[in-house]
């Protein structure tokens, strides 16, 4: 019959890295599902109006948004304190709101253009006057469907 030996040293083996590339993709493929890119870098305060009958929207990629509200701290030097537009990463003046419409309306594809939502992400404090401009000028234009960005509460918190 064969001895048992008794091993010398106490050592735990090496750890087995094996499975260790299995870990960094599964990391890996987890932070690209998690994250999301923002669209637009807001440069404008928006603290939207409240609302108690909302709907949401299905199709986020019909949606062109106008923000409109006072320059955030960080533009009021540059851009003042008055309520100001801005279409996708920039300020705009109404003016620019055609050329934009039109260049959204040229980058989707054809059977798209009819069922594009003009969004409205105003800010509470914002004058109804530049409102009405922006609307007018999406009239002139044809952009017709418009939607008025809020956040769910209760319509009586806007008085606050």
């Amino acid at each position: 019959m064969s001895k048992f030996k008794k091993k010398k040293g106490g050592e735990l083996p090496a750890i087995s890295t094996a499975s260790l590339p299995d870990i960094v993709f599964m990391l890996l493929f987890f932070f690209m599902v998690a994250t999301v890119m923002r669209e637009n870098n807001l440069k404008i305060e928006n603290r939207l109006p409240q609302a108690d009958q909302t709907e949401k929207l299905d199709k986020k990629n019909l949606v062109m948004y106008i923000y409109a509200g006072k320059p955030s701290s960080r533009y009021a030097a540059s851009a003042g304190t008055q309520a100001r537009i801005q279409l996708n990463d920039k300020f705009a003046e109404v003016s620019d709101i055609k050329p934009f419409i039109l260049a959204e309306r040229a980058a989707k594809r054809e059977e798209e253009v009819p069922f594009l939502i003009t969004a409205l992400k105003v800010d509470g404090d914002t004058n109804m006057g530049l409102v009405g401009d922006i609307k007018k000028e999406l009239r002139e234009v044809q952009a017709l469907k418009i939607n008025y960005t809020t956040r769910e509460g209760a319509a009586t918190g806007n008085f606050q």
